[in-house]
């Protein structure tokens, strides 16, 4: 056993996060009863820092403070210390981010830094501090004395703005009043709002850092399906090349890195997220069914593949990230200096390969490259007075040796914890990509992951948060419900078995249970039986990830449409009157709630298909309907008596047939795929 000179109690954790610090002279603790209850009893203030593995200034803070032993001192001399990682307590994230950017005005970021009363109320917070003063930020050594010192000397004066903090807390829980449902003009509206502030020139919206716009691609692609406005397309198409060809796309080993420090998508922050891979798998895979081109299917699946290949656990669930660094560097798994590729590929095809990646002596990023596209390979074929089809050839072989050559390197840590929330994110992805791209494999790692969900993170109809070592832990929050509830459709639909409607029943019945606001305000981010916090919060609004209000009242639509049942209306309905006029002002803040908007308002359709799902003339008709881009709709297969879709619904002439329905008023049966076609595109040649 490897011995160590500091030990403390995040040794027994299981998040990555927390055992990264375990080893830290730091007297860290985890968030728990015997921390909260050792500030009381010594009446010392909690110092409380929150992150995630792959954070790349989290471990740069660590370094520079939580690794020196000074630093340790004196912050086991005047603080309780409590680590928390956000992926696994979102909860405590939310609650102290917000009184982050009410102290910043509105910035945050990971490590949070937040020094609080024992009651675990802020008195001062900030997020990544140096360990002395630098570029005009206080140094930590700095500020952990003089807010030391104020709890000491000020506690009086300190009551005041713990006051302040409790009472702004409580007014973000409040909502407008009721209104009328929104007019369906709020969607054009939130298009053009959206469009609004787009980067003409790189694609994406606003200027650098640069965070991929999933939520609002996939809003713009619906709004261009149902305004037909080619604006629209354009947007999406001009920003979905852009970071395809970017860094911010891994070029060799295909997925997404979180984001780009630059407008023009080059040079990211190479931590890989799940979550992003999941929404952006989605997006390009919507963008391929709207435009046909092989583009977006090559990046969409190259996507999921590296989630098969380096973020699939045996037992099937998918793992939370890849950290930014490796070997102490941030980056360095990804980049190549110039000679280094000159050496694997030789002098002639390096030459091409280094045009088309723009890798040169000098490098884009620190003396060395980041493989990016920023010219076309026919301009570059040109150049290179060689036939387009022959680049193409070099490209590919370069690719596979320099991915191979990748291998041998050390990789990013790896963060194994499982999230349910984002499992359920990428368990949707998986399915539907299996439905538009006819592949097996990814169907049966759907069906996988939610056997794995539900076997190892549901127990009676309770979920769990977070699942690693063998070990369910936290409670879940309504992301947890809402996402995975939401995939538990998909896969229904990628696969007919009926099992996973009535676990989508189920886990939605326990949602409005435990987190229902009675007065319809909406859904609260932590159950009834939650650890009671100093504030309980709502999510409406989305941030990396789709808020749990807006997934919830989306699967709820299509759980209404599934079932028949008009009980699952009444909360999104409830939802979009509640905070339409907050969607008018700020409609990018709610583009996945505006994708259910969507959904309610559109020509939803109900397609039941009554036939043996693995029978060649059945396989047809759905090829019919999952082959093309039909956003709004749910889909059932089968015998009449597998789900209410299909109740009542005999095949014609004993072969499979296709019932179109829009609120659940069918029209005539159909047994071939061009009369199913005409059925789903009327306005259609």
């Amino acid at each position: 056993m490897e011995n160590h000179k500091y030990t403390n109690a995040l040794a027994n954790e299981t998040s990555p996060y927390l055992l990264q610090h375990a080893h830290n002279p730091v007297r860290w603790y985890p968030w728990g009863e015997e921390a909260l209850s050792l500030a009381k009893k010594e009446d010392k203030p909690i110092l409380l820092s929150i992150g995630y593995s792959a954070c790349h200034w989290c471990h740069v803070m660590e370094r520079e403070s939580f690794e020196n032993e000074e630093i340790a001192r004196l912050m086991n001399e005047n603080f309780i210390n409590i680590k928390v990682d956000r992926e696994e307590r979102p909860d405590l994230d939310t609650i102290y981010m917000a009184v982050v950017q009410m102290v910043t005005g509105g910035s945050g970021g990971w490590p949070m830094t937040v020094f609080m009363t024992p009651d675990q109320v802020p008195i001062f917070c900030g997020t990544y501090f140096p360990p002395e003063e630098r570029q005009k930020m206080p140094g930590f050594r700095q500020v952990i004395l003089e807010v030391a010192g104020a709890y000491r000397e000020k506690k009086q004066e300190l009551g005041s703005s713990v006051d302040l903090i409790r009472s702004e807390l409580g007014k973000l829980n409040q909502l407008p009043d009721a209104q009328d449902m929104p007019a369906a003009d709020i969607l054009e509206d939130a298009a053009s709002g959206i469009i609004s502030n787009y980067d003409t020139r790189h694609g994406g919206f606003g200027h650098a850092p640069k965070f991929p716009p999933s939520m609002a691609l996939s809003f713009l692609l619906r709004s261009y399906l149902r305004a037909g406005r080619e604006g629209l397309l354009n947007v999406v198409r001009n920003t979905l090349i852009h970071m395809a060809c970017g860094g911010i796309y891994d070029q060799l080993g295909g997925g997404f890195h979180r984001y780009s420090v630059d407008a023009e998508w080059l040079v990211p922050h190479f931590e890989k997220m799940l979550y992003d891979n999941a929404l952006l798998s989605r997006v390009y895979l919507d963008a391929y069914l709207v435009m046909g081109e092989g583009f977006y299917r090559r990046i969409a699946e190259e996507t999921l593949d590296y989630v098969l290949r380096e973020m699939t656990s045996p037992e099937g669930g998918f793992y939370s990230s890849q950290d930014a660094d490796s070997e102490g560097r941030e980056g360095a798994f990804f980049l190549w200096s110039y000679e280094e590729v000159q050496s694997i590929l030789g002098w002639e095809e390096a030459d091409l390969f280094c045009r088309y990646f723009n890798i040169t002596p000098e490098g884009d990023f620190e003396g060395i490259n980041i493989l990016n596209i920023p010219r076309s390979g026919n301009f570059v074929a040109e150049l290179g007075k060689v036939s387009e089809s022959r680049l193409l050839e070099i490209i590919q072989k370069g690719r596979k040796k320099l991915f191979d050559a990748r291998e041998l390197r050390v990789k990013p840590g790896r963060d194994e914890k499982i999230l349910t929330a984002w499992n359920g994110l990428m368990l949707r992805s998986f399915a539907e990509a299996a439905n538009d791209l006819g592949r097996e494999d990814y169907r049966e790692c759907a069906i996988r992951n939610a056997e794995f969900l539900l076997s190892r993170l549901c127990s009676d109809g309770h979920l769990f948060r977070s699942y690693k070592d063998g070990r369910a832990r936290f409670n879940a929050y309504l992301e947890d419900y809402a996402y995975l509830l939401d995939g538990l459709l998909s896969l229904y639909e990628a696969s007919f078995d009926a099992r996973w409607i009535a676990e989508a029943e189920s886990l939605a019945d326990r949602m409005v249970e435990m987190f229902w606001d009675s007065g319809g305000d909406g859904f609260y981010f932590t159950s009834e039986d939650h650890e009671k916090l100093i504030h309980r919060p709502k999510e409406f609004y989305d941030h990396a990830v789709p808020s749990g209000n807006s997934v919830a009242a989306h699967a709820m639509l299509r759980l209404w449409k599934f079932t028949g049942d008009e009980k699952w209306l009444r909360y999104p309905v409830s939802i979009f009157k509640r905070i339409s006029g907050m969607v008018r002002r700020q409609p990018a803040a709610f583009a996945h709630l505006l994708c259910a908007m969507d959904f309610y308002y559109g020509r939803t359709k109900e397609i039941a298909i009554v036939g043996d799902s693995g029978a060649p003339d059945t396989q047809s008709l759905l090829d019919e309907v999952f082959h093309a881009y039909l956003p709004n709709k749910v889909v059932a297969c089968g015998s009449d008596s597998d789900v209410f879709l299909l109740n009542g619904k005999p095949q014609v002439d004993n072969t499979a047939t296709a019932y179109v329905c829009e609120n659940f008023a069918c029209k005539a049966p159909v047994t071939t795929a061009e009369d199913l076609r005409r059925q789903l595109f009327p306005d259609l040649p």
